[in-house]
């Protein structure tokens, strides 16, 4: 996980109270403040940084020159080094202290991200912890992927309370493990044409990874990514042809979307055959008309799973042990990998109502 720092100093006094209960509940790393009283409240499980005098768990020092990193690699046991990252010197220098200090904040006038990137590469193997001051939650989101791995935490200047729980939900970066079941077919049903979506994401699947997709709420069958051969075709790794467009996939956060809601930026769970589970972006969700079947399955508990698909060779599904499967060849008793959710969806939330889904 990330570490969320939530820096109290810039936001008004009314709102500071709220703003640290946020950050002490969501499990923040640290909260910024010039305030000693404040950091003298703190419970322990939150990290007390000072910018000013007075007691603290640890204290800011603005670095500005290599002599002011060097005497502060002298002491830095309960500091951490601020730099403002300019122009080239102040760039190496944060290079310098990233490498050399426990814990750098690093603040970057330019508001591309090649200097973080520079930082990062400098860093890479350095046991401290690099802190990235960004001014929104935007900005948050995109500097922690920066060279894949982006830096160990982010610093915030929250505008509410709400920005604190936003910060600390982005940064858990997890994505669950998901407990697939086996489910075994009941019956294989033609349909003639109607409207299927494939998803297209910005990344590459691998051989025993899929979405998870499925006609009701509570049941969806693992979809193949067309990472495996095709006759008369290229691969496209970065592609899941995925069901009709009325069907749902699982998402992060617990969240389902219809395949006709998703687009160019929308973000789905890729999931692999063992339940391990990824956040990947869709670039883009193309719907065509093609010919469709559903495939009909039940769990070991008797809940019914239902999916409906482009009527090809060329779709397919994942069963146990990964193994491929072309949706035109399945029969009575095939098994395919699936997940069950307990709860209904309401607007793609989970929701403890009643509903019947056939």
């Amino acid at each position: 996980m990330k570490h969320a720092w939530i820096d109290v100093r810039g936001i008004p006094a009314a709102q500071t109270e709220a703003v640290v209960d946020a950050a002490i509940h969501a499990k923040a790393q640290a909260i910024v403040s010039d305030d000693a009283e404040l950091l003298a409240k703190l419970p322990p499980t939150i990290l007390g940084v000072a910018s000013g005098e007075g007691a603290s768990q640890m204290r800011v020092t603005t670095v500005g020159d290599e002599q002011q990193l060097a005497e502060l690699v002298r002491t830095s046991d309960d500091r951490a080094g601020w730099v403002r990252v300019v122009d080239d010197r102040t760039l190496k220098l944060a290079c310098a202290a990233a490498v050399q200090l426990p814990h750098t904040i690093v603040e970057f006038a330019d508001p591309t991200k090649i200097p973080l990137e520079i930082v990062l590469a400098a860093a890479d193997k350095a046991p401290g912890q690099l802190i990235t001051v960004c001014h929104d939650i935007e900005e948050a989101s995109i500097v922690v992927d920066v060279l894949e791995r982006g830096s160990e935490g982010v610093l915030l200047t929250p505008r509410s309370a709400d920005d604190v729980f936003a910060l600390t939900r982005l940064l858990s970066g997890s994505t669950p493990h998901l407990d697939l079941t086996t489910l075994t077919v009941d019956r294989i049903e033609h349909h003639g044409l109607g409207d299927r979506v494939c998803v297209d994401t910005c990344t590459h699947f691998r051989e025993d990874e899929g979405i998870l997709v499925g006609s009701y709420s509570t049941g969806f069958i693992l979809c193949c990514s067309e990472t495996h051969p095709l006759p008369y075709m290229p691969t496209r790794p970065f592609r899941v042809n995925a069901g009709a467009l009325h069907s749902y996939v699982v998402g992060p956060d617990n969240r389902t979307n219809y395949l006709s809601e998703l687009g160019s930026g929308s973000a789905v769970l890729a999931v692999d055959s063992d339940g391990r589970t990824r956040r990947v972006v869709v670039g883009r969700a193309k719907l065509e008309s093609r010919p469709l079947l559903t495939i009909t399955a039940h769990s070991a508990d008797g809940t019914v799973v239902s999916l409906t698909v482009q009527d090809d060779w060329h779709v397919r599904v994942l069963g146990p042990g990964a193994k491929v499967r072309n949706v035109t060849e399945l029969q009575n008793g095939d098994e395919l990998l699936g997940y069950l959710a307990t709860d209904q969806r309401h607007v793609g939330f989970p929701i403890g109502e009643f509903c019947r889904e056939s």
